[in-house]
C-alpha cells in the first residue's frame, strides 16, 4: 500500500510534535494543524499556549478533540495536515466513554484511502511502565495497539527521541 501518510511517534516531551511541524514546513509553505487536545487544567493550557506561539502564518489550526475523521475530511487534500496528536484523541474517546476500538477501526479504515498528504503525530506508550489502574492499562492497551495500525498504514513512521529522528519504515526523501 502506497500513501502519503507519515507517523511520528516518540515519548513524551520527546520533540515529537516540534519535528513534525518543521517536517511539513520543509514539504510545503501552509498546511492545516488539527489540534486535539483539550486544556483541562493550567499545565495543559499552558503546553497548547507554547505550542500555538510558535505555529506562524504558514499554519491554519483547527481545534477538534472528538471528530478526527470528519474534521480531516473537510479539509483540502491540496496542502499537508498535520494531527497533533493522536493519544490526546484517543484520550478524549476514552474520557467521552467512546467505543474505542471501533472509533480506532473507522479512522484507520479512512485512513487507507486517504489521498493527501498527511502527519499524526502519536505517544509510544509501550517503553512506559504498566500503568496502576485498569483505566491506565485499557489506554497504554489502545494506543499500542493504535499505533500499531497506523504504523502499518502510514509509508514512513519516525521515532524522535530527545529532538533526534530515526526512520524506522520508509523514507524522509520527499
Amino acid at each position: 500500500m502506497t500513501s502519503n501518510i507519515t507517523l511520528v511517534l516518540g515519548g513524551a516531551s520527546s520533540g515529537k510534535s516540534l519535528w513534525a511541524e518543521n517536517f511539513v514546513l520543509r514539504q510545503a509553505s501552509k498546511a492545516h494543524y488539527v489540534a486535539t487536545a483539550l486544556a483541562f487544567d493550567s499545565e495543559m493550557r499552558e503546553k497548547i499556549t507554547r505550542h500555538r506561539s510558535r505555529r506562524g502564518a504558514e499554519w491554519t489550526t483547527i481545534e477538534e478533540h472528538l471528530a478526527l475523521q470528519s474534521c480531516i475530511s473537510s479539509l483540502p487534500q491540496s496542502s499537508p495536515i498535520l494531527v497533533d496528536c493522536a493519544t490526546m484523541w484517543l484520550s478524549n474517546l476514552l474520557f467521552e466513554k467512546k467505543d474505542l476500538i471501533g472509533e480506532c477501526n473507522d479512522f484507520c479504515q479512512y485512513l487507507m484511502t486517504y489521498k493527501g498528504q498527511l502527519v499524526i503525530v502519536s505517544n509510544e506508550v509501550g517503553q512506559s511502565v504498566i500503568p496502576e489502574t485498569k483505566m491506565g492499562r485499557c489506554f497504554q492497551i489502545a494506543q499500542g495497539r493504535l499505533n500499531q495500525d497506523l504504523a502499518a498504514i502510514a509509508s514512513t513512521v519516525v521515532f524522535i527521541t530527545a529532538g533526534l529522528p530515526m526512520v524506522l519504515k520508509g523514507s524522509l526523501d520527499r
